[in-house]
């Protein structure tokens, strides 16, 4: 990966935490907003991490898009799995490079592209999306980033089946995930982990009522992640009045042998 802004390179552009953007590079182009216009020919063959002014004067940043960048991208027309919850599916579920994984549903595709980065170009990524507008949507900005070569994707509802077999994990992100626990069990290999997002706790209850009643799952826990920032500034150093705090619940559990 280069180190250096090409033509045709994803930038991320930086002008404050409410001000930034995705930008595709082009020769010849430039980025517009009311603080100016910056032309891409004058960052092409320069290095991430520069600083550069519009042509009205106003400093901008130039990043690499990082993958939280392109998750909050990806998320902004739909609700997303949050970046601090979407590290704690990978973490907690053991999802790394060559996992196979089955996700339902793929929404806007941000917890898509989550996975797909997670798993490597030596695993894949099956994901499920009944809505065909959704479905769309998600190839489109899954495309759009780069993030589509080892992911296959359905426009169907993942309680009709999942076609794949002896897979890592299992990620759902539904209305009514207590009625895929069987199947995700059938598909899952010994003492991999489901993985459930739901953003209330009646969810939770009649998810995890299923899990235990099936007596096929083991370790079931429901996990809540909390985020915080801190502004840092001499002699007044205190958390931000506002905070990323309940965005939803996180339910794990790890499959069984049934003898």
């Amino acid at each position: 990966m280069s180190d250096v802004i090409q033509d045709g390179s994803l930038v991320y552009i930086f002008l404050d935490a409410r001000r930034n953007w995705i930008r595709r590079v082009r020769a010849g182009e430039g980025f517009h907003s009311n603080r100016g216009i910056i032309y891409y020919d004058d960052i092409i063959g320069r290095p991430y991490g520069i600083k550069v002014r519009s042509h009205s004067g106003t400093e901008f940043q130039i990043h690499r898009p990082s993958p939280t960048d392109v998750q909050i991208a990806m998320g902004r027309n739909t609700q997303i799995v949050y970046p601090k919850d979407a590290g704690t599916i990978l973490i907690e579920a053991g999802i790394h490079a060559g996992c196979r994984v089955v996700e339902s549903g793929t929404g806007s595709g941000a917890l898509t592209g989550v996975l797909a980065r997670a798993v490597g170009p030596t695993g894949r990524v099956y994901t499920y999306e009944v809505r065909e507008d959704m479905f769309k949507g998600a190839r489109k900005n899954l495309e759009k980033f780069g993030l589509l070569d080892n992911v296959t994707m359905y426009n169907e509802d993942i309680l009709d089946g999942i076609h794949e077999s002896d897979v890592d994990a299992v990620v759902l992100d539904l209305a009514t995930p207590w009625l895929v626990v069987d199947e995700a069990h059938r598909v899952l290999r010994p003492s991999h982990y489901l993985a459930s997002y739901s953003p209330t706790i009646e969810q939770v209850m009649r998810t995890c009522k299923a899990l235990g009643e099936s007596g096929r799952w083991g370790m079931i826990k429901t996990l809540e992640v909390l985020q915080r920032e801190i502004m840092v500034r001499e002699g007044k150093t205190r958390p931000t009045t506002w905070m990323v705090a309940h965005t939803g619940y996180m339910t794990f559990a790890r499959a069984l042998v049934v003898e």
